[in-house]
């Protein structure tokens, strides 16, 4: 009779916490597929401020030997990300395809001076680290002038900051939301063991007793939720790529791998603390209370 009885309220609660899970793991792939918004917004954002140039034009008289040493010597410098030497030679031919005109044989000779275009790191990609870096670039006596778009750069981060302020504020609130679901749907699998919970009390069972194989379930559904979760964010980011190659370039697979390891802590995390506080509940009540 009593293996009936608990054959009957497995079979029972065995939807419930099925659920459960789902409920988890949908919560999380919404939290996860953010995370990866974030990251991608981020390796974006990067990639535009590493593609802005500051533009070295080196004098006339420079030697091409000097020109190469001050590009080696802007290599090693911690703001750059990397430099390219534009001789006159390779300027004139990239202004005549752009003219479609042969301007050397027109004026006679070349006006156009040798420069260094010299790519920032993206954290680095500000005026302030800018113009540090050209007014030490114009004491150099190699150097004729050095220009970059301030107006450019100002934008460009302005506008990323503002992206950034509102993703996290999304994410903020979805965080608040996510905790509110699991712990909601949680709750609702506890309730259904309230009067198991009350019996074992009755009959003399410790409270942490009691709690240890909840708690065990809690955390088993809460990883099972963030493997799911993991797995469905995996087939999303891989559609993504199908239809959007240029992803695979701001795919950064330790990010990814963090975005997934924190996807089923938190599952595990969450589901254990609600749980703990569900459980708690039930065993403060009285028993005429579980009825309502």
């Amino acid at each position: 009779m009593e293996e009936f009885e608990s054959s009957t309220a497995s079979k029972k609660t065995k939807p419930i916490y099925i659920s459960a899970v789902i409920s988890i793991a949908l919560v999380l792939v919404m939290m996860g597929l953010l995370g990866l918004i974030m990251v991608h917004a981020k390796n974006l954002s990067d990639k535009v401020k590493e593609n802005i140039v500051l533009n070295i034009i080196v004098s006339d008289a420079a030697k091409e030997v000097d020109v190469l040493a001050l590009q080696k010597e802007m290599d090693v410098n911690p703001y750059v990300l990397k430099t390219e030497y534009v001789s006159k030679e390779l300027a004139a031919r990239n202004l005549q395809k752009d003219l479609g005109e042969d301007f050397v044989q027109f004026l006679g000779y070349n006006p156009l001076l040798s420069s260094i275009d010299v790519y920032m790191k993206a954290e680095y990609a500000n005026n302030e680290s800018i113009q540090s870096l050209s007014r030490q670039l114009s004491k150099n006596p190699l150097v004729n002038e050095v220009t970059y778009q301030k107006s450019l750069i100002d934008m460009v981060n302005q506008n990323l900051n503002v992206i950034s302020l509102i993703i996290l504020a999304f994410a903020g609130v979805l965080m608040i939301i996510a905790i509110a679901l699991i712990n909601n749907t949680i709750r609702l699998a506890i309730y259904s063991e309230r009067f198991l919970i009350k019996s074992m009390q009755l009959v003399g069972a410790t409270k942490n007793f009691i709690r240890k194989p909840f708690l065990g379930y809690g955390i088993a559904h809460g990883f099972l939720g963030g493997l799911f979760a993991v797995i469905l964010l995996l087939a999303a980011l891989y559609v993504a790529q199908k239809q959007i190659p240029e992803l695979v370039v701001l795919s950064n697979w330790y990010e990814l791998g963090a975005i997934f390891i924190a996807v089923v802590g938190m599952g595990i995390l969450i589901s254990f603390l609600s749980t703990y506080f569900a459980v708690s509940k039930y065993l403060r009540l009285k028993t005429y209370n579980l009825y309502r």
